[in-house]
């Protein structure tokens, strides 16, 4: 009897490290932090699917309440490197711009006269998660605020399931226009010629779509002056790229839940996510999806070689009949910034994209970068080797990571030389 704790402890020991250990590329940096960390975000999913087949609530109010509290544990742990005491200077107001629910972060006041910088910041989360008041969203806008002196303009953009595609589009687009009124950017005091769009993952989405709204719109004054792209996904014909294959059991986004995402936005049947997978819904017998859409998402030719490696595309023939038309989503530019044509791109704003190794999407930002190069755009590509996607907003402990601490302070400085 001496010996069953000494066996249930072992037993538990080793359940838990299979259920936590992954294998991952020797590429990878710190990678026991990683795996807890993904542990961490599968347990949560696993028990918000679990409340939600017993019928207590939609899975992903769940996913959030236990992010929201991971969010809060994290914040109390670190506080002293990451909480709103240490930037004493800058100011923080929650209200809305347009109706738009947006937190403004408002540096130190300088010398009279004195202009200062403006951005907007549009979070990640697939659509579904995330919030500009908690965690390193918060942190990163506060930082950004009081070193480049920059008033930062958070949206609280509406999320699924109480919205799908176009409305987390739209939200972001007034408050945009609302934050580039010149009557807005004068009572801020910020510079018209010197306003940044950015935006994480599904944030980037946002931004690069709102982006090229903005700077094709005639009977808007002020435009963005330079644009930051934070790994972001711009498309969804292809979830085959070399990039989803590569990478798509590494955490914390796996090519399944980015799939499932994507469904999630576009109100399309989760049914359908194996078909996805595979390539059906973007079948050559998809008609509305022609040969010139169909170039403006080919990896064969907008990658470089180091990251094609041998992959092999995949076309199919004949796939879903008529989903294409049945989705207009699916081909709609303020979905998928990418199948934006050249003329629309050559408007772009100066842009940074920051790219990781180790991420779905890093071929999802490659090949935005390459087509808005091919426009005549200025495009400064930061590529983290060592990266994995969402490693930007792991920057405070106990969850730091030395190449989101490295990809963070890329961005300020580009931001500060350029912006």
């Amino acid at each position: 009897m001496r010996r069953l704790p000494v066996v249930i402890t072992v037993l538990l020991t080793v359940g838990l490290a299979y259920y936590v250990y992954i294998p991952m590329p020797d590429g990878i940096q710190e990678p026991w932090k990683l795996m807890m960390l993904d542990a961490g975000f599968r347990t949560a999913m696993h028990l918000a699917s679990l409340k939600a087949w017993l019928g207590y609530d939609h899975y992903i109010n769940s996913v959030r309440q236990s992010t929201e509290g991971l969010d809060g544990m994290l914040e109390g742990l670190g506080s002293s490197e990451s909480g709103g005491e240490v930037l004493p200077g800058v100011k923080v107001s929650d209200i809305t711009f347009a109706g738009v629910p947006v937190r403004v972060y408002e540096p130190p006041a300088g010398g009279e006269g004195h202009l200062r910088r403006g951005l907007m910041y549009l979070h990640g989360g697939g659509w579904a998660l995330g919030s500009t008041k908690k965690g390193a969203y918060d942190t990163i806008n506060r930082m950004l605020s009081d070193e480049l002196n920059t008033v930062v303009v958070s949206v609280e953009y509406r999320l699924y399931p109480e919205v799908h595609f176009p409305v987390p589009y739209l939200d972001c687009l007034n408050a945009a226009k609302h934050f580039l009124s010149p009557e807005v950017l004068a009572r801020y005091a910020i510079d018209p010629e010197r306003v940044a769009v950015a935006g994480d993952s599904a944030g980037g989405n946002l931004a690069a779509a709102v982006s090229q709204e903005i700077s094709t719109d005639d009977t808007i004054e002020v435009k963005f002056s330079v644009q930051a792209l934070i790994y972001p996904v711009v498309q969804a014909l292809d979830f085959n790229t070399p990039s989803y294959l590569q990478n798509q059991y590494i955490p914390i986004l796996y090519r399944s839940l980015m799939v499932h995402f994507w469904l999630q936005y576009l109100s399309i049947d989760p049914v359908l996510q194996p078909q996805f997978m595979a390539n059906n819904h973007s079948s050559l017998d998809q008609t509305n999806i022609t040969p010139e859409l169909r170039a403006r998402v080919d990896w064969t030719v907008l990658l470089p070689p180091k990251h094609k490696k041998n992959y092999k595309p995949v076309i199919v023939d004949k796939g879903l009949q008529g989903v294409a038309k049945e989705v207009p989503g699916l081909l709609d530019v303020r979905a998928s910034p990418l199948l934006a044509g050249p003329e629309v791109l050559a408007k772009s704003p100066r842009t940074y994209m920051l790219t990781c190794e180790y991420d779905v999407l890093r071929d999802d930002g490659l090949m935005y970068a390459r087509r808005l190069q091919d426009a005549g755009i200025t495009v400064t590509i930061d590529h983290y080797e060592h990266g994995f996607h969402g490693c930007f907003s792991f920057i405070t402990w106990p969850m730091d990571f030395e190449v989101g601490k490295q990809a963070l302070r890329g961005y300020l400085n580009w931001l500060q030389n350029n912006l």
